[in-house]
């Protein structure tokens, strides 16, 4: 068995290289100005080409504007937009229909009972993320390198596909998806050398953990 991964925060032709040839599902550049993954989106469609047809392009954006969504979506033309911020229900479903396309919706755990939100988004959104949620303070909603307790998603079952985010790196990937069940797995600062630095050696190294969890 093996699991679907999401390389965020690409920036560099080296990092969409390896990811595609590492078989990653999908890859994701960051449009928020605080995150030190942050890419123009005229940058993002370039790095993107060569990856139409073989992943799924994501644009992250976190509460955006719909002058920032009509702006990514030109400039980028994504196969999904994830939302990282505190979209209400409402709001994510706007988002999908200015832009045309499906939405990841992240949302922030820490306890059991944080997974309720979940409901209110599946009818929504066309995958759901569950992502550690950031310290009090913290300026990124995610790719902070925090992890939550994985086994609080044991057993669950939600109606649409999700994601498993947060701390996750190619050591904890095989634990994390036996403990959750994850069939889809996200990472970003989990494959860097610095911060918004991607790695090539760590991108295949999760990459092959994941074929093989």
């Amino acid at each position: 068995m093996s699991v679907t991964a999401k390389i965020c925060g690409v920036s560099t032709p080296e990092a969409v290289r390896t990811s595609l040839e590492g078989g990653a599902g999908f890859l994701g550049f960051v449009f928020f100005p605080k995150s030190p993954r942050n890419i123009a989106a005229d940058a993002a469609r370039r790095l993107a080409e060569p990856a139409r047809a073989r992943a799924k392009i994501v644009a992250l954006l976190v509460d955006p504007s719909d002058a920032q969504i009509d702006e990514v979506v030109k400039g980028l033309a994504p196969d999904l937009i994830q939302l990282h911020g505190a979209e209400t229900p409402a709001r994510v479903r706007e988002v999908g229909q200015r832009a045309g396309v499906g939405v990841i919706k992240a949302l922030p755990v820490s306890e059991a009972s944080d997974l309720a939100a979940a409901g209110a988004y599946e009818t929504v959104a066309e995958h759901l993320m569950f992502d550690a949620r950031p310290p009090k303070g913290a300026v990124l909603p995610g790719g902070t390198g925090h992890s939550f307790d994985w086994t609080l998603l044991a057993g669950r079952r939600f109606q649409r596909p999700w994601f498993l985010a947060g701390g996750l790196d190619p050591w904890n990937l095989s634990e994390a998806v036996r403990r959750s069940g994850a069939p889809l797995v996200d990472v970003s600062s989990g494959v860097e050398r610095g911060p918004g630095l991607k790695d090539p050696a760590l991108i295949t190294a999760f990459l092959n953990a994941a074929a093989r969890a």
